[in-house]
């Protein structure tokens, strides 16, 4: 009887993980779309300079426009829902990004740019949090995956960005930008789905609630908060390292190799395509090998690369880029579930620090490298950050919370 029971448990819960699966790739392919329609507005970046006579401060400054609205917005918006689930507010943030998008494609000038910029950075606030939740409620235990094939999915979205600038917009004009809304549309309406199997799901009891809040690591709550500015500190070093190649590495291209516009985004787009197979590979082996060590061997072990692009030909920067996206992007996978873990049962506000923090601080990162560029140029950019991944050492610190929790 009692195998029976069991085996029947095993079913069910073998049927509920298959049954997630669908939820999952519809998840990673809105976030696709999101990080895609995202990554346009970078891609765009010699366009709007050409068009409306931007210095690159000025280029920085839309990166800080949309990045910093997410960053801010993110964790009010996933306080909010962890208390208060929201199902269809991931269709609601792609209708903010589809509004931005038709603005873009009409802005005369650079105010306007700036304020359709925000639009689409609000709806990325809005999808992120919630689709992260959705996400680990379809993972079947396997966060660390689950949240590398959610993020992967955004890696993609980036790294076609620049191709869409590339080979439609930039041939056409502004104007083309309002044909990528059809992204915004299709999301849109697979968000509303998602949001229904959602809204099944987003009733838990109170006493599955309070259990999820459970403090299994038995840290105190100041080791805590030193353990997620350890996070932030990692996230900081990525981060601002990564903005400096999406918003700046085609003009560094253009103005080192003399590329032309269109050869500058492909090797744009391979560099973003290797920021997705990083993301992807280093969820599972986050699951394999533990938060901490795939912390130090995404962070620290990108140094000696960053070290030495500044003085690579051509060859050899596509090289260097494709390992540094590997190996950079696989580090957000296991910080963010490393998070979830330190913070038990707010998985919203906790997705919407670290992604929220992950735009800010690519926008400040972006806006601040754009007047270091025009005051020193652009190959100095990638002299001073580098040194960034030198911060990796800070890994040190991380405990190992698996060992603990079989511990405790």
């Amino acid at each position: 009887m009692n195998s029976t029971a069991a085996g029947k448990t095993a079913s069910t819960a073998i049927t509920a993980q298959a049954a997630a699966i669908p939820v999952l790739i519809s998840l990673s392919f809105c976030h696709l779309l999101n990080d895609l329609i995202q990554s346009l507005i970078p891609a765009l970046y010699p366009l709007f300079k050409e068009e409306f006579g931007l210095d690159f401060a000025q280029i920085g400054i839309i990166t800080l426009a949309f990045q910093m609205t997410a960053s801010l917005l993110q964790p009010t918006v996933g306080f909010y829902t962890d208390k208060k689930p929201q199902p269809f507010s991931l269709a609601f943030g792609m209708c903010s990004t589809l509004i931005g998008l038709l603005l873009l494609s009409v802005a005369h000038n650079y105010l306007a740019i700036l304020f359709a910029a925000s639009l689409v950075g609000t709806g990325s606030a809005i999808f992120h949090p919630e689709a992260s939740r959705v996400a680990r409620m379809a993972s079947g235990g396997r966060y660390g995956s689950a949240q590398a094939f959610f993020q992967v999915g955004g890696n993609l979205g980036q790294a076609l960005g620049p191709l869409l600038a590339a080979f439609i917009v930039l041939p056409r004009g502004q104007g083309a930008i309002a044909w990528i809304s059809l992204a915004a549309l299709v999301g849109m309406s697979i968000l509303t789905r998602i949001g229904l199997w959602y809204r099944a799901r987003s009733r838990p009891s109170q006493t599955a609630a309070k259990q999820a809040r459970v403090n299994t690591h038995g840290l105190s709550q100041g080791r805590v908060l030193f353990l997620i500015s350890i996070l932030m500190l990692l996230l900081f070093s990525k981060n601002v390292y990564s903005s400096s190649l999406t918003s700046f590495f085609t003009f560094y291209l253009i103005e080192r190799f003399n590329l032309p516009i269109q050869a500058a985004q492909v090797q744009l787009f391979i560099f973003m395509a290797s920021i997705a197979v990083g993301t992807l590979v280093g969820g599972a082996l986050t699951d394999r090998i533990g938060r901490r060590p795939m912390i130090w061997i995404s962070i620290l072990g990108t140094l000696p690369f960053t070290l030495a692009l500044p003085y690579a030909d051509l060859f050899w920067t596509g090289v260097l880029t494709i390992i540094i996206g590997l190996l950079m992007a696989s580090a957000f996978p296991a910080i963010l579930v490393f998070a979830h873990e330190l913070i038990p049962g707010r998985v919203g506000l906790v997705s919407g620090i670290f992604f929220g923090l992950s735009f800010g601080l690519g926008g400040l990162g972006a806006a601040f490298m754009g007047y270091i560029a025009d005051s020193h140029g652009i190959s100095y950019i990638y002299m001073l950050c580098s040194y960034l991944p030198a911060i990796g050492l800070v890994a040190w610190f991380l405990p190992n919370l698996t060992s603990r929790n079989k511990e405790l």
